[in-house]
């Protein structure tokens, strides 16, 4: 292929390196050691992750947790525009500040779809195994492009502001990386057989209406407990869905697949552990209860939940 989804994985290792640059080179940063050095092994691993000794890997792995967990990641001080200057600079601009972020999602699915079976010589333009996620990074590079025009900044100006919501997130940008590989971790463990021991050791499976019950309850469960979906969905799928909804029950595997993870995703929205979709907006919006965001969302999660039971035990 030309067009290759590591390409992306380099480019953003080469933001997350610049960014740890800026962090050292800023001497008023309160704790710009520390946090710099957090962000130099992010970037690493998108830079050279692959032809590392995996042990290396998870050794920064373990590093970045310490930083984290013991307050290393800070953030830097910022000098925002004047209120009358964001003002005029809104009035000037006006609706067009829209069109970078509304040329994102169009971009990408008219990439995605235009550009998939094109081919240069015997070349795939676009990664055949990544399509989606290629396009998406191509939509985001003319983005940013579209950007600098419409505003009239730079490139550097778009690093700065990159800069500083990496650091307005922190560690929960590299939250979903982690849990993912948790769920990994869990599912090579054994986790899964392990669920699926105590399923049908303590609960009586013979009611197909139960199992459906607990693997819905237990993708959110799980995902409650590790924030993630993708990292609960092994560990249920692994234990209950495939060895009971699929072997016992004879259910439509993507059905399951495709519900469970919808399940999952209604465990995400009432659980603190996604802090970069519950927490971090809280605080960017100052919001005096950081956990405002779960506490809206949790009719919404509730109720999608039967739903997706009565869904999987209809369509399965």
């Amino acid at each position: 292929m030309i067009l290759s989804i590591q390409y992306l994985y380099w480019l953003a290792g080469v933001v997350l390196a610049i960014t740890a640059g800026m962090i050292l080179c800023d001497r008023d940063h309160p704790k710009r050691w520390a946090s710099s050095v957090f962000w130099g092994l992010f970037a690493v691993a998108f830079l050279v992750g692959e032809r590392l000794p995996p042990a290396a890997v998870g050794a920064g792995v373990l590093v970045m947790a310490a930083l984290a967990g013991f307050g290393g990641v800070g953030i830097g001080r910022y000098r925002a525009l004047a209120e009358g200057a964001r003002q005029e600079a809104a009035r000037r601009l006006g609706n067009r500040l829209f069109l970078p972020a509304l040329a994102i999602p169009l971009l990408t699915v008219a990439v995605a779809l235009g550009l998939k079976n094109v081919h240069i010589g015997s070349l795939a333009l676009l990664d055949p195994a990544n399509t989606t996620f290629v396009a998406l990074g191509v939509a985001s590079l003319v983005a940013l492009a579209l950007a600098c025009r419409t505003t009239g900044d730079t490139p550097l100006q778009a690093m700065r502001e990159s800069r500083r919501l990496t650091e307005a997130l922190g560690w929960a940008l590299v939250l979903p990386q982690m849990l993912a590989m948790l769920g990994l971790v869990f599912n090579d463990a054994g986790v899964g057989k392990a669920v699926a021991h105590l399923a049908t050791a303590y609960i009586d499976m013979d009611l197909r209406l139960v199992a459906v019950v607990v693997y819905v309850l237990g993708m959110a469960l799980f995902t409650i407990v590790m924030g993630n979906g993708f990292a609960a969905f092994p560990v249920m799928t692994g234990g209950v869905g495939v060895p009971i909804l699929v072997g016992v029950y004879h259910g439509n595997p993507a059905v399951m697949a495709a519900i469970g993870m919808f399940s999952g995703y209604c465990g995400t929205l009432l659980t603190p552990m996604a802090a970069n979709y519950n927490i971090v907006p809280a605080a960017l919006l100052e919001l005096p209860d950081k956990y405002a965001v779960i506490k809206a969302q949790i009719p919404t999660a509730l109720a999608m939940l039967v739903v997706n039971v009565l869904l999987l035990y209809v369509l399965m």
